[in-house]
């Protein structure tokens, strides 16, 4: 209960008190968010059958480190922005966005927009980006916990 008490807080007073983030700013991070998108999805429509159709350990290596670098580069943009750590979970909701709607796109239709990789690789695919996107978001929530009195 508590963490719901806490969480509804932190939304009512940042939206009274007029500490979100400028329009402008959440413009940027959303626009950064479609490139990184667009940049990730041209990477893994390449080089996507060397990482997800190759050997288990090979796809079990990558599984991991993918969903750090993508965190770390997502922090390293929230930080060079200087958004403020009680708004990271927005800030990174903005990052998200582009590429939550955009993967699902892609995800429906693999087999046009990544004719290189075979159809069975769109569960690994799908796979990466939940892991991403789990791990951004949920290291973006923990901190704006942390920064909310």
């Amino acid at each position: 209960m508590w963490y719901i008490e806490r969480c509804t807080k932190r939304y009512i007073h940042t939206i009274s008190e007029g500490l979100l983030m400028k329009t402008r700013d959440s413009a940027i991070l959303f626009v950064l968010g479609l490139i990184l998108w667009i940049l990730g999805s041209v990477y893994y429509a390449y080089r996507g059958p060397r990482i997800l159709e190759t050997t288990s350990l090979r796809y079990w290596i990558s599984f991991f480190i993918s969903p750090i670098v993508t965190a770390m580069i997502c922090i390293a943009i929230l930080k060079l922005r200087h958004v403020p750590p009680s708004a990271w979970a927005s800030g990174m909701l903005l990052l998200a966005i582009p590429g939550m709607v955009g993967e699902a796109v892609v995800l429906s239709h693999l087999s046009t927009f990544m004719p290189r990789l075979q159809a069975s690789s769109g569960g690994r695919y799908g796979a990466f980006l939940f892991a991403a996107y789990a791990l951004g978001l949920g290291i973006a929530e923990v901190v704006t916990l942390r920064a909310t009195p």
